[in-house]
This record gives structure tokens, sequence and C-alpha cells, in this order.
């Protein structure tokens, strides 16, 4: 094992790069590493820091004397060099006078890198996103957040079907992470009061090109054994545990900046598990002699709440007994009472009076937004009863639509042709609608082959893992099949991943399974199915939905036409969604508050087919995909359930049979389906600027942050 100490001064800055993620969006710098060793590229599942812990001297020394390999290194350092040292950026341009005004983004959750297991689906894919192109254009953003020492669960199938949650302890010395460092005392520490304790949380940054990450541990010495747990793992536990988390991520997310000396000027809490950040601002307030009100108003002026979750039960509420505990003395810093205390984020839930953390949000924030124009319009009709004397439609709840961080979810092969025939640049230009009309220059032939070859190394990623189950001798032959051993890449491949729960209907296309099996066992025009995804440990629903499919795929009836990929994460995410040929979306509507999975899938070429709802409303234009089903705004006109689903499932199998499978085995002379690659031009097109995280975040600088930033400061006089 090497030592960071024995890479050669020549290329000494190797380490510089393996610490910061800035890496993993540039091809050029991901190549650096695999150029090292490309059998350790594949067994680290790309991690530069365990690359240059593993790699031998030797090696390092050979390379650092190689021509070829040292131009290379040049070219990436200086392109580093320049994109981290950039002054004039986007956001500089257009706010000049903010560019030193700090925003602080709370999340519980960041998908960075698969290295990196402190996320568990789309909210943390999200957040990661949204730093990552923060950074791009020049928004002063500081990351807060947990470290999750055991991360979040990794999936094993059992012979029945059944999902395994396996945690994993997490080696901090393996992955991009540094611990943050006092100058009195070594290891910043900081103190969060949680209840009647008081507990002790340690640091670690993570740098995201020009965007730091500060991620909160609970594991230090200072603590009880049972405190010492607390930010072990990601959504585990029961509800004590998880106000406990809320309690150190707002709180001690508050704290942890002051003891760095950052003051941000605005305050973005991701979705309500960090709204008690609002509460320490304003016992902040009330310490240096302000009225709680006075306090409160300055807070709300200064933070934004996105709310994700369209689904009530789905936003975090707590008994009065747990706040009784955790805050009956921490409420006197505010100068409440237990009742006006209460007031704050009193909700009726179906179990009954609670104390909602999105309720407490709406309330200490004046800038509200949804994810999508459906699901703030979703928003508004839920949240209607907080704002009792005001239409729904001009209630102060905005939306801003998800979008995905393009350079890191374009296929390294679709950017060589994007750089050709779009434009060279087209990575810093890709928000601009205009220059994607040229994908329809891209020679039809040429976009099928580059498809044909991504597939291809889905396939075979599919394989290598299966073969490597079957090697640690825990899978029976069957499993290995159920893993996608038999999949034909000839066949029209449709991919779900998605998290396994029951609004999302993973299940769907089960309804009429002799309908199916016709489907898929066409001779001249085969189906297959891949699937993949986690159900929550404690979603008994979702997880009988997953066992249900992985049964099916185990079934010889299916003929091997469905797959079942284990242990869904970002590094099987890139491969699925610019590997298959239809991207399947299946959500009871309206309960998709976005889904960023098919706009992955669309940047690179992948067309969806799914319901009317999240991002879809939006991004469907009648060429670009197809849709089904029942839509949003007449859901609840169906007299159940199971009349919904037995109807969408119906439009779901006439679209396939119809549309989308003529189309797609429809073939000139050259073996090539030219109207399909039509549909995969225009989902390209539409996609990739309109639904990018840079459009996203430029919309939050100029519609949310810039305002309270603006407001913030002091009038002139």
């Amino acid at each position: 094992m090497v030592a960071f100490s024995e890479i050669p001064d020549r290329i000494k800055r190797l380490e510089e790069l393996a610490y910061n993620l800035w890496w993993s969006w540039h091809p050029e710098a991901r190549a650096l590493f695999e150029i090292l060793d490309h059998p350790l590229w594949k067994k680290t599942h790309h991690n530069p820091v365990k690359i240059l812990r593993d790699v031998s001297s030797e090696r390092l020394k050979a390379v650092s004397g190689d021509p070829g390999f040292l131009r290379r290194y040049d070219g990436v350092i200086k392109s580093y060099d320049q994109h981290i040292g950039e002054k004039e950026t986007w956001y500089r341009r257009r706010f000049p006078d903010l560019t030193d005004q700090p925003i602080a983004y709370f999340s519980a959750e960041f998908g960075l890198h698969n290295s990196l297991p402190i996320y568990s689906g789309g909210l943390g894919l999200l957040a990661g996103d949204h730093c990552k192109e923060a950074g791009e254009i020049g928004l002063p953003l500081i990351g807060i957040g947990f470290l999750y020492p055991q991360g979040y669960f990794h999936q094993r199938i059992e012979a029945d079907g059944w999902q395994e949650a396996v945690y994993r302890p997490l080696d901090v010395d393996q992955v991009g992470i540094k611990p943050v460092l006092s100058p009195e005392s070594g290891r910043l520490l900081v103190e969060v009061p949680v209840g009647q304790r008081t507990v002790t949380i340690t640091v670690w940054q993570v740098q995201v090109g020009r965007v730091c990450l500060y991620l909160m541990d609970t594991d230090v010495e200072e603590n009880a054994p049972w405190d010492r747990e607390l930010s072990a793992r990601l959504y585990g536990g029961n509800q004590e545990l998880r106000i406990r988390q809320e309690i150190v991520l707002g709180i001690g997310g508050v704290r942890l900046l002051r003891a760095l000396d950052i003051q941000p000027t605005v305050w973005h809490a991701n979705e309500g598990h960090s709204a008690f950040l609002m509460l320490e601002r304003i016992r902040e307030g009330v310490a240096s002699g302000k009225s709680f009100e006075a306090a409160a108003e300055g807070v709300r002026r200064t933070t934004i709440f996105t709310t994700h979750t369209p689904v009530p039960a789905g936003h975090d509420a707590f008994p009065p007994h747990l706040i009784e505990k955790y805050f009956s003395s921490y409420r006197k810093g505010l100068g409440l009472d237990q009742e006006k205390f209460w007031a704050l984020g009193r909700h009726q839930e179906d179990w009954g009076e609670a104390f909602n953390m999105s309720v407490l949000a709406f309330h200490l924030s004046d800038r509200h937004n949804a994810v999508s124009r459906m699901h703030g319009e979703v928003t508004r009709q839920m949240w209607q009863s907080l704002w009792p004397e005001m239409e729904k439609e001009a209630l102060p709840i905005t939306s801003i639509t998800n979008g995905i961080h393009v350079p890191t979810w374009v296929a390294p092969e679709l950017n060589l042709l994007f750089r050709r025939y779009i434009t060279p640049d087209w990575v810093n230009q890709h928000d601009d609608s205009f220059i994607w009309q040229r994908v329809f220059d891209i020679p039809d032939h040429l976009l099928w082959e580059t498809h044909q070859q991504l597939k291809r190394k889905l396939f075979a990623i599919i394989r290598e893992r299966a073969r490597i189950s079957w090697a640690q001798d825990r899978s029976d032959p069957v499993q290995i099949l159920a893993a996608g051993t038999l999949l034909n890449p000839e066949a029209l491949t449709i991919g779900f991943a998605r998290r396994f729960t029951a609004y999302k209907r993973a299940t769907l296309i089960f309804q009429d399974l002799g309908r199916l099996k016709r489907l898929l066992g066409d001779l001249w025009r085969p189906v297959q199915l891949i699937f993949a995804g986690k159900a929550h440990p404690a979603d008994e629903v979702g997880k009988h939905h997953l066992q249900q499919i992985y049964r099916l795929a185990k079934d010889s009836g299916m003929e091997g036409h469905i797959a079942f990929v284990e242990n869904y994460d970002m590094h099987v995410a890139h491969f699925l969604v610019q590997g298959v040929d239809l991207w399947l979306n299946t959500p009871r509507a309206p309960h998709e508050a976005s889904g960023t999975s098919g706009m992955k899938a669309g940047l690179n070429g992948v067309p969806q087919l799914g319901i009317l709802d999240g991002w879809w409303c939006e991004g469907y234009n009648g060429s670009n995909g197809w849709t089904f089903g029942t839509p949003a705004d007449r859901s609840q006109e169906m007299a159940s359930d199971e009349a919904q689903d037995l109807a969408d499932a119906e439009g779901l199998y006439r679209v396939l049979e119809k549309e989308v499978v003529p189309l797609y085995y429809t073939r000139d002379t050259d073996g090539i389906p030219r109207g399909w690659i039509q549909t995969m031009k225009e989902s390209i097109r539409t996609t990739t600027p309109t639904f990018s995280a840079r459009r996203m975040v430029k919309e939050y600088a100029e519609g949310l942050y810039a305002p309270a930033a603006i407001k913030e400061r002091p009038l002139k006089t």
C-alpha cells in the first residue's frame, strides 16, 4: 500500500485532485486514475483515493516519467486550476455584489459519488447535483449534512426474493473526505444540546469543485455509546432517533457554521429534516436581546424552504411527548411557553396531533418552493390550511423544477459525439436550448452505434456483478439467472430503477401476466425488463413489491426476459440510464414530486414512457417519449386504487404494443430504426437544457437566493 508521501513530486497533485470531487464529472481527470491501474479502477468502483492508497509505488514512479501520462496530467491540472480559480463566473456577472455572501444549504443526504454512501435516493442525488452546479456557476454555497459512518444500507436479495439490509462501516481513510481541524485543539468539536444531554460532533469536509460540504459525525469518544451511534445510519431507527438526528442537523449545523466563523446571508432547508436550524437562529437573536417575533422575522426573510414530498405521510411529524422531552428546556431560550412553541409546528396527522417539521419550516421562512409545476399545485392544496384566508392559487409556494448535473450523468461516449456535432464547448453552454437543435446533425448510424455500445456496457456490468456474486458462493444458479445473465442485447430493453414504495407502482406492468408474457416472448420483437432499486428497511409493502418482481425474474415462464439488479447505487445508475432503450415511470398521480431518473435517461437519448406526473408533465412534448394512464387531475375520479391500476396498466400495454415496440423494430435496409432515433434525438434536445441543474440553480439564484440576500443587506443611509 502506497502512502501519499510516496507519490513522486512530479505528479504530487494527484492527491489534491483525488480529494476534490471535481474529478468525478471531468472525463480527462477520471482517465488519469484509470490509467494508473485499470483493474483497480474497476475494483474500487472508480475511487481515486483508494487507488492512490493501493497502487504500487513502482507504478507511480513509472507514470511520473511517462511523457504521455505527464501531458495528460498537466492538461488536467491546468483545467482544474482554471476552474477553481475562475473569477468571471455567471453568478459574479449576474450578482456582483453578492459573491461574498454565503448561502448555507442544509440537507439530510447528499448523493455525490458512490464511494461516499451518504444518500438513499432522489433527494440526496438532487442535493449532490445542486452543490456541483452551484460551484460551476460560482454560487457561494456551503453544504451542511451528516457523514453517516454506516451510510445507507447495502442491499442483498435472498433466494426467496426478500430484501436484506446490510450495513458496512465506512473507512474514512479510503474516501475523499478530510477532518476539519481547530487551530487550538486539533479536531474541531461542536457541542449540541439534545434534550437534557449535550452531544459532541466532529466535522468532516468534502470538496465538490468550488463548493465545500461539511459533514457532521457524533462518533467521538466524548459521547456516550448511544450518542456515538446517533449519526451512524441514514434514515435508520425509530422516531426518537429521527428527532435527535434532526436536532443535530439543524441546531448542530448552525453551531458548526458559527464555530467556523461562517456567517451565511441566506439559509436553505432542503426538505423539513433540517427545519430546527430556524429555531436555533431565532434563539441566537433572542439571546442578543431581540424579542421572539423580531428575531423570527429576521430569520423568515433570509430562509428558503424546499419541500419534495407530495404525500402527507412523508412529512416528518413528532408526537407531543417527544417534543416535550427534547425541547422543554430549549424553548425557554426562545422566550416561548409550551403552547406557543407547539403552535409553530402543530398539525393534525392521521394518527393524531403532532409537531410537523414542514409546518415549522413554512412558519419560519418567507420563501417556499416545490420541485415541479405539478408538485407546486399539489403542495398548495396540501398546505392551504396554513393560509386559510388566501385562495389556493395565491399561496406563497412557488415551484422550481428539479434538474440534473449534466456533466455527471452524460455518457462519455455521448460527450464525444456532442463535442463533435453540437459544439466543442457544449458542456459550458448546455442550458442554451438553441445549440441543441444541432443534435439532428448527428448521423443516425453514429448515434445508434453509440447507444449499442452503451447497451453492451450495461450488459457487461450486469454479467460481471452476477459473476462476482457466484464467485462469493452466496447465490444459487437461479439467482444468477435472475440477475440478468440471460438478457438479449438485441431485444428492446426497458429500465425501471426507483425506490420501491407503494406509490411508485413498480409492479404495474405485471397486472396482466398473460398479456405481458406475450409481449416479452415475441420471437420477432422481444422485450425485456431490468429492475433495480431498494425498499426502505421499514417499508414492508415496498419489500413485498420487490419480492414479487424478483420471483418473476426467477420464473422460467418469463424465459429470462426479466432481471433484477441488486444493490442499486450511483455506479449502477450510470449504466442503466445510459444503456437501456426505454425508461419506465409508473407513479400513482399526483404522487411524484419531480423524478429525476427520467431526466438522466433522456439526456442520454433514452426516451421515457411515463405517467403524466412530476417533471414529465413539463417534459413530454408528444415526440420525445410516450405517456399513458390517468392524468393527475383526474386520478381522484377513480373509484379505487385498484381501478386506477387496471386502467393505467391497460394504457401501458396498449402504448407498448401499438406504438413503442413497432417503432423500435421498424428498421431500414441498414438495420437502423430511423423513427426511434428521431425520438432519441428529440429526447436529448428537449431534456438537456431545460432539465439541467444549471437551469435549476440559476432559477434558485434569481428567484430565491438573490432576493433573500438583497433583502437582508442593511439599507444605505
